[in-house]
């Protein structure tokens, strides 16, 4: 037989990687959390069947994402497209303070929220109100100052997020001390206050009937309801 006629093997197609897998010189690694190359045949299979969820979980996580901001968007330019109808047809804007507006179905059953949220953050004179709140309590009895203390220790401690708790400052202004120390301070506080932008959110609600109560309609893991399938 000559060898023009000879068949040929059919081309061994070659095998994708695992994801997050590397190929150096024919063959597979895996990079560990500290950069290293692992073998793919030296990881153990239980950690190579939980790299393989993760990466599973967080694609359709990005999917959706994605689809969420997209959402976002659509809402924002079929909200600003009928707020533009309103403003070409009676010269205003609906809402209030802040671009806050609420749009609601005819039947009253629906309804979209969207509200305007300052970003606080504090300068240098909220170290400075500080000293001042803690002259004014040295000033005052033991007795006198625990409950006050409380508060001061509340409103200065970091939040969870580390950032100072601004409710509790804001907490700590509403205070009736005419103490000019005390006077200072607070005035101290209200200079540190410095809005660095805003936050846009839209919220969804709906209810069974006119004089029923709002349910939100959430987007929100933590709050999502779970389907339970029959």
């Amino acid at each position: 037989m000559a060898a023009d006629t000879l068949e040929r093997p059919e081309a061994v197609e070659d095998k994708p990687l695992p994801p997050g897998a590397q190929e150096v010189n024919g063959k597979v690694y895996l990079p560990d959390s500290k950069g290293n190359l692992v073998p793919l045949d030296m990881v153990r299979p239980d950690d190579r069947l939980e790299d393989e969820t993760v990466r599973k979980i967080i694609g359709f996580a990005r999917e959706l994402s994605a689809q969420i901001a997209r959402f976002k968007g659509h809402t924002m330019e079929d909200l600003g497209a009928f707020q533009a109808i309103l403003d070409q047809e009676y010269g205003a804007k609906r809402g209030g303070a802040k671009g806050n507006a609420t749009f609601m179905t005819f039947d009253g059953l629906m309804k979209v929220q969207v509200q305007q949220a300052d970003l606080i953050e504090f300068g240098a004179q909220l170290q400075t109100a500080k000293k001042l709140v803690d002259e004014y309590l040295t000033k005052l009895t033991a007795d006198s100052s625990a409950e006050i203390e409380a508060f001061v220790k509340k409103a200065f401690d970091v939040d969870k997020e580390g950032q100072v708790n601004r409710a509790e400052l804001f907490r700590l202004r509403r205070l009736r001390i005419d103490d000019p120390l005390w006077q200072e301070a607070m005035r101290a506080i209200t200079e540190a206050v410095r809005v660095v932008g805003s936050k846009e959110y839209v919220r969804f609600y709906e209810r069974d009937a006119p004089d029923g109560e709002w349910q939100a309609v959430t987007i929100d893991l933590a709050k999502a309801k779970e389907i339970v399938t029959p």
